[in-house]
């Protein structure tokens, strides 16, 4: 089964507010500010509405829709809840961000009468507990079970049966097969490929020789096959924040403040998992929308604010000396993660002095809240971004996080 939340982040909200259902919801921000379109209610959709899309643009379409800046916290305790419903019904289950799941019933369906009636009774509980409509597409593999609940939207149900997969695929628009964009859509339609069965006739030597060794995965996919197993999610391998400012920017202090900020939510996120960190990334978009990352290994694991904000500055600085736009978007991330603790430095103790730093500033604010202790170099911010218990209110391409 592919098991897919509609309109995930809207839905949360129309449970918490009941005067939003039917009505054109936008979340992600206000329209007045950066940012982009998180998710989009049905209604908004309409208009042609969708995520990813600029919050002005979607005003100018749609300048009647409720704009909500939405909570991740929020979204994140559901989507916590709707994975424990999906555990309840079979313990091999593979999440696919926070709205959507793959799960293998074989053997479990038995005690439910049958896998559709089991289907129906995932759906009916996400109703009831959660207050969520879901849509659900039943395969024999991940790639057919994953286009029949994108068609069965929205809070549908398509079961496929068992050989029956090609027919099934054979009259859809080559557009509905996930993985195929619109680069590689043009290129089968110069192909004078159109539908998922025009691609199943292809001969595997011509995908080849036009994708390469995706064309491999095009033929097999069109034809239904995906041997691929349902896997539960191993351990996060990078951990990342960034955010979009209300005005592009060359300020250097403004953006290191935000930049050690950052640091602090990924030095903060990393602690709790118990990890320590190997390479830091920088990410910054200029104002034409042109996107870097630039990448630093560093010679010891760490798992210090500082240690990450330093890198990142530093990655920063040389980007900044390259290209003279004002920046739009900046974010931090850690990867090559590995389990905590290090060789010590009998020469140099200040890497164990900036651990128990870190670890005294965690304890300070799991108890009084994110906000409760700040570094001189963060309070800049406190002029520019919104301030709560939970830390400032930061504006990023989707939601404050």
């Amino acid at each position: 089964m592919h098991i897919d939340l509609d309109a995930f982040f809207v839905s949360v909200e129309q449970v918490a507010n009941p005067r939003l259902r039917g009505k054109p919801v936008v979340v992600g921000g206000q329209p007045d500010r950066r940012g982009v379109v998180a998710a989009a209610s049905y209604e908004a959709r309409k208009f042609g509405l969708h995520s990813g899309m600029p919050m002005k643009t979607a005003s100018r379409l749609c300048p009647q829709a409720i704009f909500i800046e939405g909570s991740f916290a929020k979204y994140r305790a559901a989507s916590r809840e709707f994975m424990a419903i999906l555990a309840d019904f079979s313990p091999f289950l593979e999440p696919v961000g926070v709205d959507e799941a793959f799960l293998d019933v074989t053997g479990f369906e038995s005690l439910h009468g049958s896998v559709h009636q089991m289907a129906t009774r995932i759906k009916q509980r996400i109703r009831e507990e959660l207050g969520l409509p879901a849509s659900v597409g039943i395969a024999g593999s991940k790639i057919v079970a994953k286009i029949a609940s994108d068609l069965s939207k929205p809070d549908g149900l398509i079961e496929v049966s068992p050989r029956a997969e090609a027919a099934f695929l054979r009259s859809l628009p080559i557009g509905k097969m996930p993985g195929i964009g619109k680069k590689t859509g043009l290129r089968l339609k110069s192909l004078g490929v159109k539908t998922i069965g025009e691609l199943a006739a292809v001969p595997l030597a011509t995908l080849k020789s036009h994708f390469g060794l995706y064309g491999e995965l095009l033929h097999r996919h069109s034809r239904g096959i995906d041997p691929r197993e349902v896997v539960p999610p191993a351990k996060a391998k990078s951990i990342s924040r960034e955010t979009t400012f209300a005005r592009d920017s060359r300020h250097l202090k403004y953006l290191a403040a935000t930049l050690h900020y950052l640091s602090e939510r990924v030095g903060s996120k990393l602690r709790q998992r118990g990890r320590h960190a190997r390479c830091i990334t920088l990410k910054l978009r200029y104002a034409d929308f042109t996107t870097i990352t630039r990448n630093q290994t560093l010679k010891q694991s760490t798992d210090t604010d500082q240690a990450i904000s330093t890198a990142g500055l530093e990655l920063m600085k040389k980007a900044l000396a390259k290209d003279k736009q004002p920046v739009r978007l900046i974010g931090i991330g850690v990867s090559g993660l590995v389990e905590s603790g290090r060789q010590l430095d009998m020469l140099d103790q200040s890497g164990a002095r900036l651990e128990r730093l870190n670890q005294a500033i965690d304890r300070i604010r799991k108890k009084y809240g994110f906000g409760a202790i700040q570094t001189g170099r963060t309070i800049r911010l406190r002029d520019i971004f919104p301030e709560t218990k939970a830390g400032y209110k930061l504006q990023t391409p989707g939601l404050s996080r």
